[in-house]
């Protein structure tokens, strides 16, 4: 089932498996750009064309009403609401932390220098739906658009075919403080909220995670729009030594593969005996699983052990795998982590799955995949900021740097520039 992978000699294997990419269909190319002029010339009637097509055939209207978010409130379960409240918590706590005030430098009366961070103004969320629809999602993206200040949220989110949100996503919504919510989905809402139709008003950004026809649209706006992320397929990689759990190991490899059929489930350890177990342990626990189907078919095309000579050899994999969530199954994570120089989120010891990390500890799930943890990061509020410069110059500082300013504009042959300073000079 899972293929295993010797030494060094196997790290571009394992490179093609996380650098696999969804951007590779041109049919799908070709289909987003239909999409998105389509949505920009028509707006609503191309939108409701689309929706119905692709969601829900006898959709009426495409705003959540706030009696849908009431009724929803009223059926969910009272255990589930409870862990939606308690993970508001975390997250919210841990976000807070990434708060950037901006600052101002002050030399004397003569100049003043600055950062002014001020929040985006309008910002769509994306959060997938039908048959597999995410609270967590609205969570993580809502939240730290909240504590920047982002002043108007909107979601956007397919409806089943009987034109329902999820319960959990509705309420989840409501916490937050966000009532915004459109049943739409594919690329047909990214280009409603990009350009905007006659009954929603077009974002200053796009966040959040979606299928290709998503992530190609988000690609193809992006400019006109900010977005967060390209996001590729998920992936985990565990690095052991042979003191870890194969059950834990293989619960946390299959936990990552029922994500969709190119989830990447990798191991990297020293140990030969506990790659055996592994295996022995995936063929037992696939047994019960809902989405078995899904996740054999990604541990069979994107299901790896690499085995190496030692641990120091492992940490140089892992840092060329740059993972977006590595599981630190050692017997000291908390030396080791410090090794780690590339990796979207890592998780410290045996009872710390990745799961905790998807819905509850606090840190953002959204995090950089296909390698990119070698240059971006995790979600945070951040995001949703602007960072604007603040400039002040006396006229006495303007005297003592004019002529090292008009030099360097001449040097760039840009006489404008050193004209810009030598009138004043002159007065």
């Amino acid at each position: 089932m899972i293929q295993r992978i010797d030494g060094i000699v196997g790290i571009k294997e394992l490179e093609k498996i996380l650098n696999r990419s969804q951007m590779d269909s041109q049919e799908v190319l070709d289909r987003v750009d239909v999409i998105l002029d389509d949505v920009r010339t028509r707006g609503d009637e191309a939108l409701m064309e689309y929706t119905r097509m692709y969601d829900c055939s006898g959709l009426v209207d495409i705003r959540v009403t706030r009696e849908e978010i009431e009724e929803a409130k009223s059926r969910i379960d009272g255990r589930l609401k409870e862990a939606i409240e308690r993970a508001i918590e975390n997250i919210t706590s841990f976000h807070r932390m990434q708060v950037n005030e901006g600052f101002l430098i002050e030399d004397g009366e003569d100049v003043v220098l600055g950062q002014l961070v001020t929040p985006i103004e309008r910002v769509g969320i994306y959060v997938p739906g039908g048959t597999a629809s995410y609270p967590s999602t609205v969570m993580m993206n809502v939240i730290p658009a909240n504590i920047a200040g982002v002043r108007e949220i909107a979601i956007a989110t397919p409806a089943d075919e009987d034109g329902r949100i999820r319960d959990s996503v509705l309420v989840a919504a409501d916490l937050l403080g966000v009532s915004e919510i459109y049943k739409m989905g594919g690329a047909q809402a990214v280009g409603a909220l990009c350009y905007g139709t006659e009954s929603i008003r077009r974002v200053d950004k796009i966040v959040g995670p979606g299928n290709i026809y998503v992530a190609m649209a988000k690609r193809k706006v992006s400019g006109i729009v900010g977005i967060d992320m390209i996001a590729g397929p998920s992936e985990v990689v565990v690095l052991a030594d042979g003191r870890a759990n194969p059950r834990y190991i293989a619960a946390d490899l299959i936990a990552q593969a029922e994500h969709d059929e190119r989830a990447a489930s990798i191991v990297v350890t020293p140990s030969a005996s506990l790659a055996d177990e592994i295996e022995k342990e995936l063929e037992r626990q696939l047994g019960d699983l809902s989405r078995r189907e899904i996740a054999e078919k990604a541990l069979n095309n994107y299901g790896a052990i690499i085995l190496v000579d030692r641990m120091e050899e492992g940490f140089g994999i892992v840092n060329r795998l740059a993972p977006e969530h590595l599981e630190l199954l050692t017997d000291k994570p908390f030396q080791d982590y410090r090794r780690i120089r590339n990796a979207g989120a890592i998780f410290l010891g045996e009872y710390t799955p990745e799961p905790v990390g998807d819905y509850y500890a606090g840190p953002n799930h959204t995090l950089p995949t296909s390698r990119t943890a070698r240059f971006s990061s995790a979600l945070g509020v951040e995001d949703f900021c602007k960072k604007t410069s603040l400039i002040y110059y006396s006229k006495e500082a303007l005297k003592r740097a004019a002529d090292d300013i008009m030099t360097l504009a001449r040097d760039e042959a840009l006489t404008g520039h050193a004209n810009s300073i030598r009138v004043r000079m002159e007065d």
